[in-house]
Order: structure tokens, then C-alpha cells, then sequence
């Protein structure tokens, strides 16, 4: 058994089984790559990018379905985004919006044509929208997808709720859903960490706003699990169990790396900044009762503090 495959008490397969990934060339892809291989699956990577095995813009329908005609997989996972750093404004979502859509159609289709009869989708807590909920964890069960009276936030939302739908409701496809918390780890902290030496990023406060939060290490462990034991047309929310708002986030960021520390700032000086003003005024937690109870999921890193700390030793791989 390989390293990370003891360490987060992954399943090693027997019988070898092949994936097809969308984004296996990104900062959250290529964490999949390295859980589902420590398994023993073969992982078949699909984008535009040179780290992967099927080379094809997921959103030129003709190039995709060309790609991949004539391969075979078992399990399709979409975890497929245009984000190369956190985004501030809502224009900065929208490339990612059309891998959700037109490009989850066109992955689909071609999970169809090579015979995968199970998929996972990455989604996103926002999918529950952007406001606050309170302090009650939110659980599966609420309605997702509803509709934002912001026209920018409503195409975001519209986009995870298509994404989602078409995982879950398309006939012949088990369709698992997983609702991530906001990433961090390698290959995303690091943006993070060069921002804060240089003083550029500070931490706007709101209140006692928090949000959910999930290590790219766990979230890729969560795939596993929902390949091997996720309930089909089912969604789970994925994210550790200290949910903090994003100014403490930072903090906690500088602590561990030895940054400056973050000019703290009111959230309504962003305002500018569509996106970022919008999550920063959303407050929500999230139950992962469901994932615990029906994949046997949890997360190695409880917390940000934790998953840092790890993080800035050394002892995650890179």
C-alpha cells in the first residue's frame, strides 16, 4: 500500500478499473490522479493541458468525442475547472460556469461513449446560494440550486444546478454529486502564501461569517470514496468540521507559513470585487453526516489549522 493510501486509510483495488478525468491536469485533478492511482485505478486524464493521456477542449464537442473514440472506462469524474487562482469578480466565474454546463454536456456524452456507467461530479457548497444561513448546519436535503435575485450570482448557481442535474438525472449514469467547501492545500495555497509576503492580500472581517473549508487531500479522498461506496443520484457535502470565516482563514495562513500578518479590513471596501463580496457575505456550515455515514468518508485534516500546519512541515506531498 502506498503512502497516501495508508495515511487516509484509502481501499487498494484488486481488480483494476479505469477512470476518466476531466481536469486531471489541475491543482485538484492531479490530487484525484494521485489517490485513485495509490488504489489502483488507471487513470485516464482528459483536457487541454499536456499532463493528460486524451488531449481535447472539454467545451469543442466534435474535439472531445474524437478524443476519446475507441477508449474505455468504467468511472467518468468531472472535476474540471478554468480557476488558476481564487476569483474576485463574477466575470472571473465564467469559463468555469461553461465547463459546468456546455462542458459537462460534452463529458457526458463522451463518459457515455466509453462505456462508464458511473460518475462523480465536483460541486460547490455555494450551490445552497449566497447568503446567510445561519448558524444550523446545512444538510443534503436542503433545496439546491435556488434561484439568486442577483443575475451574475444566479449564473453561477444555475451552472452547479445543471451540472448536478445532469450527473444525477441521466438515465443509464450512476451520478454521485460531491459539494466541496472552499480548497486549500498544495497547489492552492501557495497563491495565498506569495500574496501575504508581499502585503497584497488583505483579510476583510463581516461579522461572525463563516464558511466551510476542505483539503484538497481530503476532497480527492472523498472521490474515492464516492466511487467505491457513494449511493447513485445522491449529492454529499464534502468539508472538514471547523468551518472559519475567510479573514481567519488568512490569519491562520500567515501563522503557519510565517507571513506578515493581514491588514484586517471591513468587507464593504470590496464591494469592487462581485465575487469575492458575495462569498464574503455568505455565512454558512454544512452536515457531513451523510458522507460519514453511507461512504465511511472524514477528513484527515479536521481543521484549517490543522491542514496548514501539515502543509507548512513538509509532511503533505507536493
Amino acid at each position: 500500500m502506498s503512502r497516501l493510501a495508508a495515511v487516509f486509510g484509502l481501499p487498494v483495488m484488486t481488480t483494476q478499473r479505469t477512470v476518466l478525468l476531466a481536469g486531471a491536469s489541475g491543482v485538484f485533478g492531479r490530487r484525484i490522479t494521485r489517490v485513485l492511482s495509490d488504489a489502483g485505478y488507471s487513470v485516464l486524464g482528459l483536457g487541454r493541458g499536456e499532463g493528460n493521456a486524451i488531449r481535447a477542449d472539454l467545451l469543442d464537442r466534435d474535439q472531445v468525442m474524437s478524443a476519446v473514440r475507441g477508449r474505455r472506462a468504467d468511472v467518468a469524474v468531472h472535476a474540471a475547472t478554468a480557476l488558476a487562482k481564487p476569483p474576485m469578480r463574477n466575470k472571473d466565474m465564467t469559463a468555469t460556469d461553461a465547463l459546468r454546463t456546455t462542458g459537462m454536456r460534452n463529458f457526458l456524452e463522451a463518459a457515455q461513449e466509453v462505456g462508464a456507467t458511473k460518475m462523480i461530479v465536483e460541486s460547490m457548497v455555494f450551490g445552497y446560494g449566497y447568503r446567510d444561513f445561519g448558524t444550523v448546519p446545512v444538510t443534503e436535503d436542503r433545496a439546491f440550486g435556488p434561484h439568486q435575485a442577483d443575475p451574475a450570482l444566479e449564473e453561477h448557481v444555475a451552472a452547479m444546478r445543471t451540472k448536478e442535474d445532469l450527473a444525477l438525472r441521466t438515465p443509464g449514469i450512476d451520478g454521485v454529486a460531491l459539494r466541496f467547501g472552499l480548497f486549500y492545500g498544495p497547489g492552492a495555497t501557495e497563491y495565498l502564501v506569495a500574496m501575504l509576503r508581499k502585503r497584497m492580500m488583505p483579510a476583510p472581517t463581516i461579522g461572525s461569517h463563516v464558511l466551510p473549508w476542505a483539503h484538497l487531500d481530503d476532497a480527492a479522498g472523498a472521490v474515492l470514496a464516492a466511487i467505491e461506496h457513494g449511493r447513485p443520484g445522491t449529492a454529499y457535502n464534502i468539508a472538514d468540521d471547523t468551518p472559519i470565516g475567510f479573514a481567519d482563514h488568512l490569519q491562520a495562513t500567515a501563522a503557519a507559513f510565517h507571513t506578515p500578518k493581514p491588514l484586517r479590513i471591513p468587507a464593504w471596501t470590496l464591494r469592487p470585487m462581485s465575487y469575492l463580496y458575495a462569498f464574503l457575505h455568505t455565512n454558512l456550515q454544512v452536515s457531513t453526516e451523510r458522507a460519514t455515514s453511507e461512504m465511511a468518508w472524514r477528513p484527515r485534516y479536521r481543521s484549517v489549522s490543522e491542514g496548514l500546519a501539515a502543509l507548512a512541515s513538509g509532511t503533505v506531498p507536493g
